[in-house]
């Protein structure tokens, strides 16, 4: 009695053993299937983010050369917004000298009419 009481036992522990064993192979199995996964994917994010750092870097180095050619117009125009700038100075000097050379004119006028009296 003995021996059969020890073989089913012997059975149902080699099947359960043999079921805990599949079923921690299938557990194992996905979650390295999972990590795999999220590895892929984070090499992919990797990649998408390396070109569109590439993409930007191409940009900046368009906006640096388009900033380069307005300084240089800017650099080129300057001269002749130097020159505006004084010819706008001699504008007002010379507007200023033309109001007192009126009012002097109308004094004249006056004291000329004042003596023609």
């Amino acid at each position: 009695m003995t021996q059969e009481a020890t073989e089913p036992a012997e059975v149902d522990i080699t099947g359960l053993c043999q079921d805990v064993f599949s079923k921690m192979a299938t557990y194992l199995t996905g979650e390295l299937t999972a990590t795999s996964e999220d590895y892929k994917l984070l090499e992919n994010m990797k990649k998408l983010t390396s070109l569109k750092y590439l993409e930007m870097k191409d940009i900046a180095v368009n906006i640096s050369r388009n900033l380069k050619d307005l300084n240089q117009r800017s650099a080129a125009l300057q001269p002749y917004l130097d020159q505006i700038t004084l010819i706008e100075e001699q504008v007002a000097a010379l507007e200023q000298a033309a109001y007192a050379l009126d009012a002097y004119s109308k004094k004249l006028e006056a004291k000329y009419k004042k003596l023609e009296r």
